[in-house]
């Protein structure tokens, strides 16, 4: 009888502990992955605005090469 009611005891701290770690918030919140997809978003926006005078020029350059090599077939 004192084996079970030991096995009970244990039993009732095992699952005392694990709600204590189920209730602990560590890590990461939506604010958190708010600001991080902000930062992303605004160095892709920064990058494109920097290499948007050079697209036309890189288009044409593409298109040269592509109608060149069609050419040369």
């Amino acid at each position: 009888m004192k084996f079970i009611v030991a096995l009970q005891n244990r039993m009732e701290a095992l699952k005392a502990q694990a709600l204590g770690c189920l209730k602990k918030k560590e890590g990461q919140n939506t604010i958190e992955y708010v600001l991080m997809l902000v930062v992303v978003v605004g160095v892709a926006g920064a990058a494109g605005m920097l290499i948007k005078k050079y697209m036309p020029t890189l288009f044409d350059q593409v298109k040269a090469k592509i109608t060149g090599g069609m050419n040369d077939m």
